[in-house]
């Protein structure tokens, strides 16, 4: 029988949470039996979780920056950025596979030493990101187009890429856009759960947080609906088929 793939969400709303959970499970071809889900908002992240139990890790995203003053953070988001320390803490010796998306890119890029800033936001919607030459030959985007489309949206984002890191994919807006460390840990800016009906959500719920402008909610809603993003989504397919032991 093989493991499970462990996925810890951060978001507090429970339909986006709910939603992005649907996506991850439908993208990566998994099922209830396949997983277990922690929403680490609630509860943290135990601490006597045993991480050989899990075939991989999977992060979803959130409405936390990490670049926000100490002084501003809620006791929610430093409890988080805690526990993923520890987390790290044994995820990156031992190269855990584990796939981080958005929240999970700069949680990963802050533990190995890069600033994180809002230099490099991008609005919500559809880029177009180039595949590097060492991207080309990872095992998660090999075979791929130069160039794919992908969802995104986000305040802040890597400045550099993090020491000992592997640049596999940038964009001409922000140049972080996919990392790899050692050979089974990656982080991406974007979103490979991503799709229509999941970004339409997040755009209702996060109207009035500093992404866009509010009342470009129904123009951007317009926007993510007419763009579709399966290589981004086989992302999360190879790395569960790579993984799942």
């Amino acid at each position: 029988m093989t493991r499970p793939f462990l996925i810890l969400q951060l978001r507090p709303e429970d339909d986006t949470s709910d939603n992005e959970y649907a996506a991850i499970m439908k993208y990566g071809g998994l099922d209830s039996k396949e997983v277990h889900r922690l929403r680490i908002e609630k509860i943290g992240i135990p601490d006597d979780l045993a991480l050989d139990q899990y075939s991989g890790i999977i992060v979803g995203g959130s409405p936390f920056d990490i670049s926000t003053a100490e002084q501003d953070k809620t006791i929610i988001q430093k409890k988080i950025e805690q526990d993923f320390k520890k987390l790290f803490d044994a995820v990156v010796p031992n190269d855990i596979p584990f796939l981080g998306a958005c929240s999970g890119n700069g949680l990963l890029g802050s533990y190995l030493g890069t600033s994180i800033s809002t230099r490099y936001g991008e609005p919500v919607g559809c880029a177009t990101l180039d595949i590097t030459e060492a991207g080309k030959t990872d095992p998660l985007l090999a075979g791929f187009p130069d160039k794919v489309t992908v969802l995104l949206g986000h305040k802040e984002a890597c400045d550099t890429v993090p020491d000992k890191a592997i640049l596999l994919m940038t964009g001409d807006v922000c140049p972080v856009q996919m990392f790899r460390v050692g050979k089974n840990v990656y982080a991406t800016q974007f979103h490979p759960e991503g799709d229509s009906e999941g970004f339409t959500l997040r755009i209702h719920a996060y109207k009035h947080h500093g992404y866009f402008e509010p009342d470009e909610a129904d123009c951007l809603i317009g926007a993510v609906c007419e763009e579709e993003t399966p290589y981004a989504q086989e992302i999360l397919r190879r790395f569960v088929n790579r993984y799942n032991t």
